[in-house]
């Protein structure tokens, strides 16, 4: 404790840690990142299950609308509101993305998730998928991340072998992969227009709105972006409840 200078093993006995919750940060520290099996041990894809088995994608968003959660990048849109909008916007090729593209150098939270728990970001965006009706998943994350980069391509490898990415996940309709861009590390490009410019192979630049992403994104498709934290947030609301998350 830099206050008192008592030494604790353990960084949860820390006063200033003693008293709070991690959700997103739960697993960190605590699991091997490139284990998969860890993951499933701390009730990893039990969500995805829930919500494939139990729930409709309706019913999907509406707990993520009533659990008020808002999008973790900044700009707080209601996050079940942007799902809806994709989901009703016509048209059957969407698209959802992940920002993982932190311009901030001294904001490290994307990629403290993306390297201790990639599995959770995952594990958000096949929800969304199904929620949403998706089948292509982009996760734009800085190419100065190298261990964030190589921790993702070993969770989607291993995802796709125990068949939690791929064709009918778990028995179900739902089929989805994800595909990993590496960004130049441009901080116009955590704007998510501009972001959605670099994944197409254009220069990074910001489009005028309207037309929004949820209407025309990803090579003029119905596009959901949330970023890191956003997803890894679904979780915890899928498997305790909106009520529980709101309060």
């Amino acid at each position: 404790d830099p206050a008192t200078g008592e030494r604790f093993p353990f960084a949860h006995d820390v006063p200033f840690y003693r008293g709070q919750t991690k959700n997103v940060l739960g697993k960190c520290g605590k699991i091997n990142p490139e284990d998969i099996s860890q993951y499933i041990a701390h009730d990893g894809y039990a969500a995805l299950s829930k919500a494939l088995t139990t729930m409709t994608p309706e019913q999907v968003i509406e707990a993520i609308e009533k659990s008020g959660l808002r999008g973790r990048g900044g700009a707080g849109f209601p996050t079940g509101r942007k799902w809806r909008l994709v989901r009703n916007a016509p048209g059957d090729t969407k698209y959802i993305v992940c920002n993982g593209d932190e311009g901030d150098p001294g904001a490290f939270m994307d990629r403290a998730v993306l390297e201790g728990d990639p599995h959770s970001v995952l594990e958000g965006m096949l929800i969304a998928a199904y929620a949403i009706g998706v089948k292509v998943g982009y996760i734009y994350v800085r190419a100065e991340y190298p261990i964030a980069v190589e921790h993702l391509k070993i969770a989607i490898s291993q995802a796709e072998e125990l068949g939690f990415l791929g064709k009918n996940i778990l028995g179900s309709e739902l089929s989805f992969e994800i595909k990993i861009k590496e960004g130049a590390g441009a901080f116009v490009c955590g704007e998510e227009t501009a972001l959605l410019m670099s994944i197409e192979g254009k220069r990074g630049m910001p489009r005028p709105r309207p037309p929004f992403p949820a209407q025309s994104g990803l090579w003029g498709k119905p596009t959901n972006i949330n970023n890191v934290e956003t997803y890894a947030n679904i979780i915890s609301i899928i498997l305790n409840g909106a009520d529980w998350y709101s309060k």
